[in-house]
């Protein structure tokens, strides 16, 4: 990072836990001194034990805004003064905004995959997907998804504290959208192969691939995948979790979350800033593809 903090910089920040890993310090501090604005961008460990506190925090330091991933991204919300519509709809928050002390939650998650989608010439319009997850970048990238005209969605999920709220998103798609929504444990593997047979793509939107569990997937094998299948990986620490590479093995095209983080970072920096990220010299710098 460039030397430039003063008496008058403003702070934002990055809560959730791991996140030593995050590249968002890297992205959102090299931005703002690109366009010469006068931010500091930290990382916070802060989970649900402490999250009341961290928020607490924010108003008490003046904090401008920040962004809000794993765990904290559902149980954020009940410390915000504010919920935009989108994030309402997704029951996530991964965007803070202070207005003077007033704290407006937002969800970007959604936006920055599709995004990231239509930069790699992937266009998923009119077409059926696959996406593992049912947290709060899982939702946001189903609700999205939906929202801009994809036919189908199946939606997978442990039978974990997500499992309900995958079965509750399906319902609202299918209730508000014009996009088909169906829902299926992820330990149906018949299920899954079979899913994935006829999508056109598949995105994993868990955590499962990057620490404590790298080298994993729910993939048992290559079988499950076809060269002309898509798959993305919402991880992008390591850049090739395992998924991906099985895919690669299998001949698909492949997309990490480096593209996702850069676009999801871009919608957070314009709430901050009110200024566009300046995206092809980030993608020089982040080494997106």
């Amino acid at each position: 990072m460039r030397e430039r903090i003063t008496g008058h910089t403003q702070l934002l920040t990055l809560m959730a836990y791991p996140i030593r890993h995050s590249k968002s310090p890297e992205m959102h501090n090299e931005a703002a001194a690109y366009l010469g604005l006068d931010y500091a961008y930290l990382c916070f460990d802060v989970d649900k034990d402490n999250l009341k506190e961290a928020i607490s925090a924010m108003r008490a330091l003046k904090v401008r805004g920040g962004n809000i991933s794993m765990p904290n991204k559902i149980a954020v919300m009940q410390y915000l003064d504010n919920i935009s519509r989108e994030a309402q709809m997704c029951g996530a928050v991964n965007t803070i905004v202070n207005d003077d002390g007033v704290l407006t939650g937002y969800i970007t998650d959604g936006v920055g995959y599709m995004r990231s989608l239509k930069d790699n010439n992937i266009d998923v319009i009119g077409k059926k997907i696959t996406i593992v997850g049912a947290g709060g970048a899982g939702k946001a990238m189903q609700v999205q998804a939906a929202l801009d005209g994809v036919k189908e969605i199946s939606i997978f999920n442990r039978r974990d504290e997500f499992h309900k709220r995958g079965i509750e998103t399906a319902a609202m798609i299918n209730e508000e959208t014009g996009c088909k929504a169906n829902f299926y444990d992820l330990e149906d593997l018949d299920r899954l192969k079979a899913e994935i047979a006829d999508s056109y793509l598949l995105a994993n939107a868990t955590s499962l691939g990057m620490k404590p569990q790298e080298g994993m997937t729910y993939i048992p094998d290559v079988s499950y995948l076809r060269p002309d299948l898509i798959v993305t990986d919402a991880i992008y620490s390591p850049e090739e979790t395992e998924l991906l590479r099985l895919a690669k093995t299998a001949g698909c095209k492949t997309m990490n979350g480096k593209g996702m983080m850069l676009f999801q970072g871009a919608a957070s920096f314009r709430l901050w800033t009110g200024l566009d990220m300046p995206i092809e010299h980030m993608k020089d710098f982040l080494g997106v593809n």
